[in-house]
């Protein structure tokens, strides 16, 4: 199979064109589809042997899916996982360089107007693509829970600390699952079906939200999403979940569009529990 003209030249251009087609991939292309974009990393340093075999697929399948996508062998889809690697480790010293380009010393107002720019297009984004069904019964979960969890880690943990802020502030009875002194586990094992839980984490998923959502998600306290893609890990585990895929500024992300998501539920649910 000849390689497409538009074929995918990094990470998150071959990641926008596996979900635009994940409806219509056959069942054995879309169990690799989701393997790897929740294991990035296994692909990019992964033999094909030992992929398929993490994958549960054969060899062959790999290939199958790197020609579905217009590569000519598994060989050039796994270069890009490659490169998206090597752009991700990349230190912040050498982020700040990719920033500058070919100048010298970057003027700030290009910089903010840099990062205005993204999230606008985060926020343009989550704004189209947002389903109200699904944000109307996240609400009613949510409204009618005894006690939210907020689960969040790493880059998504701000989200957390604010609805932690803003849910106090409205006086609806939270819990934010974080301890210096490493009682997590105590507080998840007060959950109940009569509570919820609001998860966020994006690629590269926290481990650590991954396993207790599932955990609490097993126990029947009913968990919402937020998350970067519907091969997530933690979209699995949630009874409903918004995908939010930000957008960056010379390999910074920032927070805009998921804030914006996540103020709106406070808000959303605080109001549904004054007319009850």
């Amino acid at each position: 199979m000849n390689a497409e003209p538009d074929l995918p030249r990094d990470f998150e251009t071959l990641r926008a064109k596996i979900l635009e087609r994940r409806d219509v991939l056959p069942k054995r292309i879309a169990q690799v589809a989701a393997f790897a974009l929740d294991n990035p990393d296994e692909i990019a340093f992964g033999t094909a042997a030992s992929i398929a075999a993490s994958a549960g697929v054969q060899p062959s399948t790999l290939i199958r899916f790197a020609q579905h996508l217009g590569f000519d062998g598994f060989t050039s889809l796994q270069a890009v996982f490659r490169e998206r690697l090597r752009e991700r480790t990349t230190s912040y010293e050498d982020r700040l360089k990719a920033l500058r380009g070919d100048a010298e010393e970057p003027q700030a107002g290009e910089i903010v107007r840099g990062f205005i720019a993204a999230a606008s297009r985060s926020l343009e984004t989550v704004s189209r693509t947002l389903d109200d069904d699904i944000f109307e019964r996240a609400v009613t979960i949510l409204a009618q829970a005894e006690t939210i969890y907020l689960l969040a880690r790493r880059r998504a943990y701000p989200i957390a600390n604010y609805m932690a802020y803003a849910l106090g502030k409205l006086k609806i009875r939270y819990q934010l699952i974080e301890s210096s002194s490493g009682l997590e586990p105590e507080m998840v094992s007060f959950a109940t079906q009569k509570d919820a839980v609001i998860a966020v984490s994006f690629s590269p998923y926290a481990a650590a939200t991954i396993e207790t959502a599932r955990f609490l998600s097993g126990q029947g306290v009913p968990v919402i999403a937020i998350t970067d893609s519907s091969f997530s890990p933690l979209a699995q585990s949630a009874k409903e979940w918004f995908e939010v895929a930000e957008a960056d500024c010379a390999g910074f992300r920032s927070l805009s569009a998921t804030m914006a998501l996540a103020m709106a539920l406070t808000v959303a649910v605080a109001e549904r529990r004054q007319q009850a």
